[in-house]
C-alpha cells in the first residue's frame, strides 16, 4: 500500500514539472477608422468657407444706439440680395429730405447768380460803350479848336480828358466788378458741392440701415446682451454700433480649424487626409482633405508649446454641421509614394 502511494505520488510530481502548451490566438485585424501608429489626433472647431457677418452700421453725424425694426430668425435660408435686418431710418431720411432741399435752393441760388452775373456784364458793356462814344465825341469836337474862341477851346479839351479818365476807370472797376461777380457764382457753387456731398452721406446711411446678403446661405443670430440677460436679437431692440448681430454662413461648404503640435507638423502636407468626429453627434464622422497651413508654428503668450494652424475642407454635406461645433480630428498623412 505505501508503494501504491508513493508512486502515485512521484506520477503527480513528473505532470506538474512538464511545461504547458501556450494557446496561440490569432491577432484582431484594425477596425475602419481606428488611429494607426502615424496619425495624429487634434481637436478643431467647425467653420464655414463663406461667413458674412452682420454688424450694426456707424451712421456718420449720428450718435447713440440704433433701434432693430426687422431681423430674420437662425435657421432662415437667404438668397443673395436679401435682406437680413434693418434699422429705424427715420432720422436718416429726414435728413436727406432735408439735404435735398437745400441742394435744390442753392441750385435756384446759382441759377439767379448766373443770371445777375450776364445782366451785369451786359450793363457795364453798355456802359463802357457810352464813355467811348462819349471820348470819341470830345476827340471830335477838338478839332474844331482852331475856329472857336479860347474858351471853347479850353472846355473841349475838359471834356475829352475826362472822357478819356472815365473810359480808364471803367476799364479797371469792369475788371474788379468781373471778379467779385466770378467770386460769388463760385462760393455758391463751393456751397452747392458741399450740400451735394452732405446729401450723398445721407443717402449712404440711408442705405447703410439695410443689411443685405452678399451670398446665399443660412442665417445664425447672435445673443446680445437685453438688460441683465443674454439672448438672439430681435425687433425693437436698441443695439449699439459695432456689434454684431447675425452671421451668414454658406452650409454647402464647410472646413475645420485645428492645430498641430510642432513635433507632429510632418503630417501637414498636400495629400493629408483627415477624420472628423463631431462632439455633439459622435456616430457623425466626416471625411476632409487637407487645405492650408501656417508656415510657421506659433504659440500662446506665456506659453512654450509652439502649434501649427491648419485647415482641413469637410467633403461631405450634413444639416447637422455647423459652425463653432468642437470636434476631434484624426490627421492620416498621405501614403507613401512608391518608388520604381
Amino acid at each position: 500500500m505505501r508503494r501504491a502511494c508513493s508512486a502515485l505520488g512521484l506520477f503527480l510530481l513528473l505532470c506538474a514539472c512538464r511545461p504547458r502548451e501556450t494557446s496561440v490566438v490569432p491577432a484582431r485585424q484594425s477596425a475602419p477608422g481606428r488611429i494607426s501608429a502615424s496619425s495624429v489626433r487634434a481637436t478643431g472647431t467647425i467653420k464655414a468657407v463663406r461667413e458674412f457677418t452682420v454688424q450694426v452700421p456707424q451712421i456718420s453725424g449720428q450718435s447713440g444706439r440704433l433701434t432693430i425694426t426687422k431681423i430674420l430668425s437662425s435657421g432662415t435660408r437667404v438668397e443673395p440680395g436679401d435682406t437680413l435686418a434693418e434699422f429705424d431710418r427715420t432720422q436718416q431720411e429726414d435728413n436727406a429730405r432735408d439735404s435735398q432741399a437745400k441742394l435744390d435752393d442753392l441750385n435756384h441760388q446759382i441759377d439767379q447768380r448766373r443770371a445777375e452775373n450776364r445782366a451785369n456784364a451786359e450793363a457795364r458793356s453798355s456802359e463802357y460803350q457810352i464813355a467811348e462814344a462819349d471820348l470819341a465825341k470830345a476827340r471830335l469836337q477838338l478839332r474844331r479848336n482852331e475856329t472857336l474862341s479860347e474858351i471853347e477851346r479850353a472846355k473841349n479839351e475838359e471834356r475829352a480828358a475826362t472822357a478819356t479818365l472815365r473810359l480808364e476807370s471803367l476799364k479797371k472797376s469792369h475788371a474788379f466788378r468781373l471778379k467779385s461777380d466770378e467770386a460769388a457764382l463760385r462760393i455758391l457753387e463751393l456751397k452747392r458741392d458741399r450740400q451735394a456731398v452732405a446729401l450723398k452721406r445721407a443717402g449712404t446711411n440711408v442705405s447703410r440701415l439695410i443689411a443685405k446678403a452678399p451670398h446665399g446661405g443660412m442665417v445664425a443670430v447672435e445673443s446680445i446682451w437685453r438688460g441683465d440677460s443674454r439672448g438672439p436679437a430681435q425687433e425693437g431692440d436698441q443695439v449699439w454700433p459695432g456689434q454684431s448681430l447675425l452671421r451668414l454662413f454658406d452650409p454647402q461648404e464647410m472646413e475645420v480649424h485645428t492645430s498641430v503640435g510642432e513635433p507632429d507638423g510632418a503630417v501637414l502636407q498636400a495629400g493629408s487626409s483627415a477624420t472628423v468626429v463631431l462632439d455633439a453627434y459622435p456616430s457623425l464622422t466626416f471625411p476632409a482633405r487637407f487645405l492650408t497651413s501656417s508656415p510657421v508654428a506659433a504659440s500662446d503668450l506665456g506659453s512654450p508649446i509652439k502649434r501649427f494652424a491648419a485647415r482641413f475642407l469637410i467633403e461631405k454635406i450634413d444639416p447637422r454641421l455647423l459652425p463653432d461645433l468642437s470636434a476631434a480630428v484624426v490627421i492620416q498623412p498621405p501614403p507613401p509614394k512608391a518608388h520604381p
